[in-house]
């Protein structure tokens, strides 16, 4: 008897939880689609149903451990049904609130679009004053003669200043045994030549503020010219100085280099080769850690650098750097080369004319001469012949003149 009892409060217990799930997902379906009544009107229902399965179960299980079993599993179904349909009335409020959303977006692109027309509004009123200061600096010429008046006079006040400076040094510079004649003279002869040209300029300018581009040219280029034979003077009397202090004395006898062998070496590959008319002249630098010195002619500059990087005894396939100097009497090009194979140095040089400075180019020998060969050109109007783009880097193709040269005055007297 007990175990048909058995049997049947399993099967009434297995009923009664199928009747459960089978309930909860009717009731799921239905609280999809109702609203809130349907949802208290379903709480009812499950309550009621609750009771009836817990009725159910007193009437099936006379035990007390039965009726708190049941009593368990309906509050546990009573429970997850109040959850379902919590999470049910938070979707569906959701739902509700969601419609508020493109009004805040619409609102949103109001605000931007209302900044935007705001940043337009200021950049047309920036506009409008920049053209309004435009127009009144052009009606004003009056006021710009008066400018230019300024910053003439301003320029001869620092001119003079440098003259009085000049002048100092001069009497320090008598007062010294050793100081030369011919450097003084030289100095107050181009001193007096840019105070006359400055002069000449600045009284051009008072009187004709108004003339044409080229009148301004001419005369840059004729207080150019006299700064130019004053320096001519100058560089004479220092180049006489120079060798004069080159020859070497007959008392004293220098030790020999130790890169005197790789010079050596280095000029009988290139005699063998090409010829001993290639080159000027060939030494060990002393001053520049004693690096084997090569002085080739203009005409030959390109046949020897091309033979120095490509002849396997030698293969400088590296430059390291390259510059120009202006030594009033002629301009000198300074290529250092490296050899990574033989790890060995070598410097090239070649001087060429001062007036009329052009040189073939070694760019195309090495892509590292690009730039430099452009900055000899910006600074000393050196002019590199086969370059692929040569161009001033620094100062601009509208730059007059060449800063690092000797006689270098500036056009502009801002400046």
């Amino acid at each position: 008897m007990s175990d048909e009892k058995d049997l049947e409060k399993q099967k009434a217990a297995a009923a009664a939880k199928a009747k459960a799930e089978a309930l909860k997902k009717k009731k799921e379906k239905e609280a999809a689609s109702q609203n809130e009544d349907s949802i208290e009107e379903q709480k009812r229902k499950a309550a009621e149903e609750a009771k009836k399965k817990a009725a159910e179960m007193n009437k099936s299980d006379s035990k007390e451990e039965d009726k708190d079993l049941a009593k368990q599993k309906a509050a546990a179904a009573a429970k997850a049904k109040a959850a379902a349909l919590a999470k049910q009335k938070a979707k569906e409020q959701s739902q509700e609130e969601s419609p508020d959303s493109p009004e805040k977006e619409k609102e949103d692109a109001k605000a931007k679009a209302a900044a935007a027309a705001k940043a337009k509004a200021a950049a047309l009123a920036k506009q409008k004053a920049k053209e309004q200061a435009q127009e009144e600096s052009q009606e004003s010429p009056e006021k710009e003669k008066a400018d230019a008046k300024a910053k003439a006079a301003a320029a001869a006040k620092a001119k003079a200043a440098a003259l009085a400076k000049q002048k100092a040094k001069e009497k320090s510079q008598e007062q010294s045994p050793d100081a030369s004649e011919k450097e003084k003279a030289a100095a107050k002869a181009k001193a007096a030549a840019a105070a006359k040209a400055k002069a000449a300029a600045k009284a051009k300018q008072d009187s004709q503020s108004d003339a044409p581009e080229d009148d301004k040219a001419k005369a840059a280029a004729a207080a150019k010219a006299k700064a130019k034979a004053a320096a001519a003077a100058k560089a004479k009397a220092q180049a006489a100085q120079s060798q004069s202090s080159k020859q070497p004395s007959e008392e004293s006898e220098e030790q020999p280099s130790h890169n005197q062998p790789l010079l050596d070496k280095y000029t009988k590959v290139i005699h063998e080769h090409l010829g001993e008319h290639v080159l000027e002249d060939f030494y060990i630098n002393r001053l520049s850690k004693h690096v084997p010195t090569l002085v080739t002619k203009p005409e030959t500059y390109f046949q020897v650098a091309e033979f120095l990087k490509f002849n396997e005894q030698l293969g400088f396939e590296y430059v390291s750097e390259l510059h120009g100097t202006d030594f009033e009497t002629h301009m000198e090009l300074y290529t250092h080369l490296f050899s990574f194979k033989n790890k060995q140095p070598v410097a090239l040089k070649v001087n060429i004319d001062r007036d009329q400075p052009e040189i073939d180019s070694l760019t195309p020998l090495w892509q590292g001469a690009n730039w430099p060969e452009c900055e000899a050109y910006d600074l000393l109007g050196i002019k590199f012949k086969n370059h692929p783009e040569l161009k001033r880097i620094f100062l601009g193709e509208e730059w007059v003149g060449y800063p690092l040269r000797k006689d270098y005055e500036p056009y502009d007297v801002e400046v």
